[in-house]
């Protein structure tokens, strides 16, 4: 345990964390305090906390710059303890705090389930391509799960507001980016411009719950392959269950357009299917054929974009932890530029 802290880590009091929790939950914390930030994720901050023989996670939203609606630590806790019962497999949730004076801001904890968050190709080359492929078809298979389960038996009927979702999705980025832009970026509100124009007609058949943020490396996946949680789900809600497809496929495209380590790159391991595999496997466990993603994918793309911006924003203002975000602004451009691309294919 020789890199966990007891003092100074960033944005994690430790005593004022064990004061609150032993309110919340007396007797369950023994002996002194340690915790660490882990490695990876350029959004929320998430921490192991141990008292050497227990652990746990605690998650809270960056330091500095949030913007209004992003970083809802209570949206995460209410989304993964209303699916505990159901075939996503998330963690268990412990706490909830909304008090901004306990750690400076609202934070949440949860159970420490072991398992791998693949991020990189490099994670998954030395598993080759059958195991990778078997991960990548687990991680579409619990997405379907997702999508499948009714809100209403799980009690998120007020979780979100399916009718008008994807006008919301549009005008919400288009404000999240002028809230976030560095400089002066007259294609991404081309995009946003067109994107507007074309919401499509809604559809009553793909609403559901939206994770909002799926990927693999958002996935905890154990030493036997099978997926053991769902992590990161401060943008869930109910709507239109094609955006998590869709922003799916784009995030594999990452690394093919931009190159370097913005977010991930698992789709350049051998044995990761590529977006017609996903498709069909998603078509396969869900049940339900997607039809054209032109519009959902430009969607994505720009979601994306904007992410990357206001990443870049808190980079330039000092405000991240960790390494890795020096070159996060320089996928900007290229995803936007796909973005207009699915819309012009559409």
């Amino acid at each position: 345990m020789a890199d966990l802290q007891t003092h100074d880590v960033p944005g994690l009091d430790l005593d004022a964390f064990r004061r609150w929790y032993d309110g919340q939950r007396p007797g369950e914390l023994g002996g002194e305090l340690r915790a660490r930030v882990i490695a990876g994720g350029k959004s929320n901050l998430t921490y192991e906390v141990t008292d050497g023989a227990g652990w746990w996670i605690v998650r809270r939203p960056p330091l500095g710059h949030v913007q209004a609606t992003a970083h809802d630590m209570g949206r995460e806790y209410t989304a993964m303890t209303a699916l505990v019962d159901t075939d996503v497999p998330v963690p268990t949730t412990y706490a909830h705090c909304a008090d901004p004076d306990v750690l400076g801001a609202p934070f949440y904890v949860m159970e420490r389930v072991p398992g791998t968050a693949y991020r990189s190709a490099k994670q998954l080359e030395p598993l080759g391509p059958e195991r990778t492929a078997t991960i990548a078809g687990r991680m579409v298979d619990a997405l379907a799960a997702l999508h499948a389960v009714d809100p209403a038996e799980v009690g998120l009927t007020e979780f979100g507001r399916p009718q008008g979702f994807l006008e919301r999705q549009v005008r919400r980025w288009g404000k999240q980016l002028e809230g976030s832009k560095t400089r002066e970026r007259p294609n991404a509100e081309e995009l946003h411009r067109l994107l507007t124009a074309q919401v499509p007609a809604e559809d009553p058949a793909v609403v559901g719950i939206v994770h909002g943020d799926y990927r693999l490396d958002n996935l905890l996946t154990g030493d036997d392959d099978q997926v053991k949680a769902v992590v990161d789900w401060e943008m869930a809600t109910l709507g239109d269950t094609r955006t998590d497809v869709a922003l799916l496929l784009v995030y594999d495209q990452v690394a093919l357009l931009a190159g370097g380590d913005l977010v991930a790159d698992v789709s350049r391991a051998p044995g990761y299917p590529d977006a017609a595999g996903h498709l069909a496997r998603y078509a396969q466990a869900s049940g339900r054929e997607l039809g054209d993603m032109g519009f959902h994918l430009a969607l994505a793309y720009f979601k994306l974009a904007v992410i990357l911006e206001g990443i870049h924003f808190r980079y330039l203002q000092g405000q991240t932890v960790g390494e890795g975000f020096d070159q996060i602004g320089a996928g900007f451009d290229p995803l936007i530029a796909a973005g207009l691309d699915a819309l012009d294919t559409n």
